[in-house]
């Protein structure tokens, strides 16, 4: 259970306040060391698994050219749900303490990954705002990434719009109405993106983000990939909608609350609106069975 008494310990005032008016925060080396050694001993082992795969599968999504001697990985899907070490990191390490530092605690996580951004071309993540992959009922939805490896300007790192979770929500969508997943050309340019903050660091850094910060990355043109562990939650009384984007497919403890209960609250047209218990995983009873107290 996540040391609900030292929330504030975790980080200082001013990060906070950083982080509430630039969307983003950026802390060097926040991972000590045994944690660190720790995640990337995981991080390894799934390397050497995806040395028997062929094609992408549920859990490994594999780079165009990926084989056995030279491995490709694009992202290892929900590691929690596959390694003890990436779900102790969440839901009690210094990823689910740094989230409710930041949101006030308790937090509703959504979902993680893993990114590698392998090496000498690992690929690019265009702009985009992540809020319209999984909407939720508020913008209190952040991300926090680490860092497993050094990383400089030459691996394509986390590149952040600041001030940018603050503005338009843009349409994802190709003019032909497909989903594209990244900000339109059009979009693009009503930004200035000379603001932008590359987001480099040594091994165990920590980049935070708002879900509705305008972020991306350039390829990895580096001979070393580039491990980037994300891990997203929200305030406890907020939650994802149904039917929209990830929503739903995003893992077996996805909705778990860390760090305390929740209120099962929910404010929709200015009404707060005191929800029933959380029945998904047991199945709902009858309105007779809650009104008689059935046992």
């Amino acid at each position: 259970m996540v040391d609900v008494a030292g929330y504030h310990q975790v980080i200082s005032t001013e990060h906070r306040e950083s982080y509430e008016r630039d969307g983003y925060l950026q802390l060097p080396g926040f991972i000590d060391s045994n944690t660190l050694a720790g995640l990337k001993k995981a991080s390894d082992e799934f390397v050497e698994l995806s040395r028997e795969l062929r094609t992408s599968g549920k859990i490994l999504d594999l780079e165009p050219g990926h084989t056995e001697e030279e491995p490709r990985i694009r992202r290892l899907n929900s590691p929690v749900d596959h390694h003890e070490t990436f779900r102790d990191f969440s839901f009690v390490g210094a990823a689910a303490e740094l989230a409710c530092a930041l949101l006030g605690g308790p937090v509703r996580y959504h979902h993680s990954k893993l990114n590698f951004k392998w090496s000498d071309g690992g690929e690019e993540v265009r702009w985009h705002q992540d809020i319209q992959f999984w909407p939720h009922t508020d913008f209190s939805p952040l991300t926090i990434g680490v860092y497993l490896a050094d990383v400089d300007q030459e691996m394509g790192p986390m590149g952040v719009l600041p001030g940018s979770h603050r503005g338009t929500l843009f349409d994802q969508y190709r003019p032909d109405g497909a989903w594209d997943g990244a900000i339109g050309a059009n979009d693009l340019e009503t930004l200035d993106l000379t603001d932008v903050k590359w987001l480099s660091g040594p091994a165990g850094s920590v980049t935070v983000h708002n879900c509705c910060m305008v972020h991306g990355s350039l390829p990895n043109n580096s001979p070393r990939p580039r491990p980037l562990l994300l891990q997203t939650y929200s305030r406890a009384d907020s939650y994802p909608i149904a039917h929209i984007g990830a929503n739903g497919s995003t893992g077996a403890l996805s909705g778990s609350v860390i760090g305390g209960d929740s209120r099962q609250r929910i404010v929709v047209d200015g009404r707060e609106i005191p929800g029933a218990p959380d029945w998904s995983r047991r199945g709902a009873p009858t309105i007779f069975g809650s009104q008689q107290q059935d046992t």
